[in-house]
């Protein structure tokens, strides 16, 4: 039986995980701030700060959810390419005995 393994390096779950969580701790952060905003310069350095840390980890989600799809795309590219193998190499005309 073969497996699906592949040479190139593969996201973890933890690591799909971590940049989820991470994108929706930025938003709320940032939400958060907005709500509490006053004219302060302390809180227009957080908003600034904010916003660079929920941009930093959209290019993460996004990397990961690439990553993903590209993944996927791998393994069905292999198994098309042994059923075309298969179906290239057998002769339905050819005797069992």
């Amino acid at each position: 039986m073969t497996s699906k393994t592949d040479s190139t390096a593969k996201n973890t779950t933890a690591f799909a995980a971590q940049a989820a969580i991470s994108f929706g701790a930025s938003l709320f952060a940032m939400l958060l701030a907005i709500y509490f905003m006053e004219a302060d310069a302390w809180i227009k350095g957080f908003l600034a700060l904010g916003t660079l840390y929920l941009t930093t980890s959209t290019f993460t989600l996004a990397k990961v959810v690439r990553d993903q799809q590209e993944d996927q795309r791998v393994f069905h590219r292999i198994d098309q390419a042994r059923v075309d193998k298969l179906l290239a190499e057998h002769d339905p005309f050819r005797s069992v005995s």
